[in-house]
């Protein structure tokens, strides 16, 4: 298995990368917040997970080890193929994804294109057993009540669900926990 990869950006699409190994070019399909952070000619580092197909090898990558071990456990539920995984991880934060399982919300997968109410209920049982809770789960769940209010005040004023999370998700480590600051970085990400 290819665990990681590290090579220059030459190229960026919407959700696939080309990523120059030595001589060699790779397609790396990563979700699109992840793309837009990164720049041509820059040094990347994926952490990566091959998907082995009867007419392809795709290559999956993302920032963390984390988020690429959340895809693989989401490529288990029934009706979850890789483009749909890739999919949630665009629209849902890792930390998001981890408090909708712990906190028995199948509501959050059903706001991802392309997840039903049905699909949303298997993720959540599948999941409920396999991720184990994060030692700061309560701080992590304190900001994700935090940003679920930035995300429904986006969705309010007409964003997607997909740009208001990803706004949410450019947000820096450092940003403020209540709710009127994260808004307002939130609007500059779409002001730029």
């Amino acid at each position: 298995m290819l665990a990681f990869l590290e090579g220059k950006l030459l190229a960026r699409q919407e959700d696939r990368l080309t990523v120059q190994l030595g001589a060699a070019g790779v397609w790396v399909f990563v979700p699109r917040p992840l793309a837009e952070r990164l720049t041509i000619g820059q040094v990347v580092t994926l952490h990566t997970y091959l998907v082995v197909r009867e007419d392809a090898l795709t290559l999956y990558g993302f920032d963390t080890a984390e988020a690429r071990d959340l895809f693989a456990q989401l490529l288990g539920v029934n009706g979850v193929g890789p483009r749909l995984a890739l999919t949630i991880l665009t629209s849902l934060s890792p930390a998001a994804v981890r408090r909708a399982v712990f906190q028995e919300q199948p509501e959050v997968f059903q706001r991802v294109p392309g997840v039903g109410k049905k699909t949303a209920q298997k993720i959540v049982l599948h999941l409920q057993g396999r991720l184990q809770p994060a030692d700061a789960l309560e701080a992590v769940a304190a900001l994700a009540d935090v940003d679920g209010e930035v995300l429904e005040a986006l969705t309010a004023l007409g964003y997607s669900v997909v740009e208001a999370q990803t706004a949410i998700q450019s947000l820096p480590a450092d940003a403020p926990h209540n709710v009127e600051e994260r808004l307002r970085l939130a609007l500059r990400y779409f002001s730029r």
